[in-house]
């Protein structure tokens, strides 16, 4: 329990630098506002740490709707980043992963449609271990069956700070290639999309093997 009364006002910076530290995951103005005074000014605050950051080894990122002490960008290639995966994704994993992250909140009668192949319940399973979607609202149609989108892991992941940063997003709405259920071949390919990506595709197995 935080004891208010023993914080003045320039512990307020200190507070919220202290609880950016103590996570791993991005918080939110709302989380923030939780562990303030009511008085504090959490704009201020977040304002006057982007600018104590700014230039450093780390610094201050806005992540979705979150905010997080993130490596300098200049400063990534110097570091070495130890991951313990469980798996690697398939292609087919990668695929369902670009066509939610496009076409966000989308169910998965609708990712079987845009993928023209049957999507299998364990494929959709490696995804939200990963951490990288999550359900969104329930469609409003017979049956209200949930609809998919990509989580604040999926932004942090791929250095996003929104998803209006997805590669060649602009184009595609300029384009046409954003609707609701495009044709396969409009959704980007999966190596345009990640090909930076540590989680590259080291299954060889065929998509018919993949998709039961």
């Amino acid at each position: 329990m935080l004891h208010m009364a023993k914080l003045e006002q320039k512990d307020y910076v200190r507070l919220v630098e202290a609880l950016l530290f103590a996570t791993a995951e991005p918080l939110t103005a709302k989380d923030l506002h939780a562990r303030l005074p009511e008085d504090a000014d959490l704009s201020a605050i977040l304002n006057e740490l982007e600018s104590l950051y700014e230039g450093r080894g780390i610094e201050l990122k806005r992540i979705g709707n979150g905010f997080a002490f993130r490596t300098a960008e200049d400063m990534a290639d110097f570091l070495v980043l130890e991951r313990e995966e469980e798996r690697k994704l398939s292609r087919a994993a990668l695929e369902m992963l670009s066509i939610v992250a496009y076409h966000q909140p989308i169910t998965r009668a609708e990712i079987e449609n845009i993928r023209g192949v049957a999507t299998s319940k364990g494929t959709l399973d490696i995804l939200l271990e990963q951490g990288w979607i999550k359900p969104g609202p329930r469609r409003e149609s017979p049956g209200r069956p949930v609809t998919w989108m990509t989580s604040s892991h999926f932004l942090d992941h791929f250095q996003l700070e929104s998803l209006t940063d997805l590669p060649g997003l602009d184009e595609l709405k300029a384009s046409g290639l954003l609707d609701r259920r495009p044709a396969i071949e409009t959704v980007p390919s999966t190596a345009e999309l990640f090909e930076n990506d540590d989680n590259s595709d080291t299954y060889n197995e065929t998509l018919a093997e993949e998709e039961v």
